[in-house]
């Protein structure tokens, strides 16, 4: 039986799966690649944003799973944030209110298809829902990982996965806003 919190964290993985899909759904490759605005990031660079950060934040959190996992440090309670992890994850809801830069590791490539970012993001959420079902028996929340663009931060895995799924919301908002913007062009 899968926990109540990790079926949560996979129906949010399902839920932004179904989002991207419909996003991306009948638009063509020049609307796909189109900003909005010089610097503005396309539906392209978004997926593709998302599709590296889930990447860069997987393999910060795997060799801390794995290390768990060798001393035993199996699941005791659901997999939440603390205090200030769950206030870094609200931080990135939608709708933005604070727009930081992406860090340099996970900033978009300047100009991929959206075929190719689309592909990517797919993959990059099979590899989070592998990461989940691998280690869903982990003590998630006590297991901590280095963040890996803010150098002496350590989150937990847990705040690490619903970090992921709300940065997630957040680009993919993002994606719906450029979406209205590259359709009302075409009107």
């Amino acid at each position: 039986m899968v926990p109540a919190d990790i079926e949560i964290l996979l129906e949010q993985l399902n839920a932004a799966d179904r989002d991207a899909d419909l996003l991306v759904r009948g638009a063509s490759e020049e609307q796909g690649v189109w900003q909005p605005a010089r610097g503005a990031w396309s539906i392209a660079q978004c997926l593709d944003h998302l599709a590296t950060a889930n990447t860069v934040y997987l393999n910060a959190m795997s060799s801390s799973a794995k290390r768990a996992r060798e001393r035993g440090l199996l699941r005791r309670g659901p997999a939440l944030p603390g205090f200030l992890g769950a206030w870094f994850v609200r931080s990135l809801e939608p709708p933005v209110r604070m727009r930081l830069p992406a860090p340099k590791a996970i900033v978009p490539r300047s100009a991929p298809s959206l075929a190719d970012a689309y592909f990517r993001f797919q993959a990059s959420q099979r590899d989070v829902r592998e990461f989940l079902h691998a280690n869903r028996d982990l003590d998630l929340a006590s297991i901590r990982f280095p963040n890996p663009f803010i150098k002496g931060i350590r989150l937990s895995l847990a705040t690490g996965l619903q970090v992921i799924t709300a940065h997630e919301r957040r680009h993919l908002w993002q994606v719906g806003r450029v979406r209205e913007a590259v359709m009302s062009r075409v009107r």
